[in-house]
Formats: structure tokens, C-alpha cells, sequence
């Protein structure tokens, strides 16, 4: 555990091609995979708003949270960054949580901590804070850590995805997250602003 972070509750890698991504995994038996194809989220890549395309996909291996992310469209990115570095993909980042991102963020500056923030994204109701943040160290570049906010919408369907997976048989190995959203936000008025499927 970081006595900076806190517990790793996540491994993101960044990926060329998600089928292939996803199959490699699988193949060592691990899945299954909920998948959202080419969502679009608001964001800010080192300090300009963009809105970003990405298709994430998640699982889980023990404790571990898994996350595969290949990016899309035009907007640049740090997941497009990673690429041009590791053009096969790899491991850009480990997650943790964090009550409100953007305290951290201060708490690390005012500690005279040497962290870059690359990419945020928006929390879509109040667009003074971010929702997500990575963090690169400044003297030490590498592998970089997200701030994931601490929201019980996201405890719960982790929780669901982290279930499926303890629980998983072999059987259909790649699902839609919106199975899981549409049960989450039932009854709730809200919906989830998820992407296209090709």
C-alpha cells in the first residue's frame, strides 16, 4: 500500500486493440469483461478541455480491478501519449481512491510533492472539480496514478463487476457494462451517457 495513495485498487492498461486485449486475458482465465464502446467523456488533457473518446473495459482478478482502455478519436490524450511510447500497449497506471481528487491534488502541492497533473475528467454536474484525475511524477515519469473519486455509484458497480468475475464459469466473456447500469440506475430517473457499440 502507498502511504502517499493508499491502497491499489486498480491496474489500467492502455491498449491498441481491445479484442485482442481482452482475449489475451481471458485466455489466462480472467474475465469476464464488461466493456463500453467508445464513450465520450469531458475532460482536460494538461490543462485544456477536450472531450475524449475511449472504450473501457473491466474486470476483475482477486482484489485486483482491471481496466483496459483503447482510445479513439481526434481529441490527444495520455492513453494516445502511451501508445506512441508502447505502441503494443501496456500497463500506464494504477488507481486508487480518493474522497475529492482535487484535494489531493492540493495536499500534494502544499506538501511540496513533484506531481504533474496530465489528464482530469469533469464531474458533469459541477465543472469547478474532476471526477478523475493522473498524476506522472515530474522527477520520476512513468506509470501514473489515477485519483478515482470515492462515489458509491461506482463502489456498487465495481462491487457487481467484481462479483461476476469471482462467480464467472468461462461462459460469454465479454458483456456490456450497460447490462449492470441498466439494474444500477433502475428506478433512479438517471441515465448513463455510454458510447456506441461498432
Amino acid at each position: 500500500m502507498s502511504r502517499i495513495f493508499g491502497p491499489v485498487i486498480q491496474q489500467g492498461y492502455v491498449v491498441p486493440n481491445m479484442r485482442e486485449a481482452t482475449r489475451h486475458w481471458i485466455d489466462i482465465g480472467v474475465g469476464p469483461f464488461y466493456v463500453d464502446e467508445h464513450l465520450k467523456l469531458p475532460g482536460l488533457y494538461y490543462g485544456k478541455q477536450y472531450e475524449f473518446e475511449l472504450s473501457p473495459a473491466f474486470t476483475y482478478s482477486g482484489d485486483q480491478q482491471i481496466e483496459l482502455i483503447q482510445p479513439h478519436g481526434d481529441a490527444p490524450s495520455i492513453y494516445k501519449d502511451y501508445l506512441k511510447r508502447v505502441p503494443d500497449g501496456g500497463l500506464q497506471h494504477i488507481a486508487v481512491w480518493a474522497d475529492e481528487p482535487d484535494d489531493v491534488v492540493s495536499k500534494l502541492q502544499a506538501g511540496g510533492r513533484r506531481f504533474e497533473v496530465t489528464q482530469s475528467y469533469i464531474d458533469i454536474t459541477r465543472t469547478d472539480r474532476n471526477r478523475h484525475v493522473y498524476l506522472d511524477s515530474i522527477d520520476h515519469p512513468g506509470t501514473m496514478v489515477q485519483l478515482m473519486m470515492h462515489d458509491p455509484l461506482y463502489i456498487e458497480l465495481f462491487g457487481m463487476i467484481k462479483y461476476a468475475a469471482d462467480t464467472w464459469d468461462g461462459t460469454d466473456p465479454i458483456r456490456p457494462i450497460g447490462i449492470l447500469l441498466e439494474k444500477l440506475l433502475a428506478g433512479t430517473g438517471a441515465d448513463w451517457k455510454h458510447g456506441d457499440s461498432d
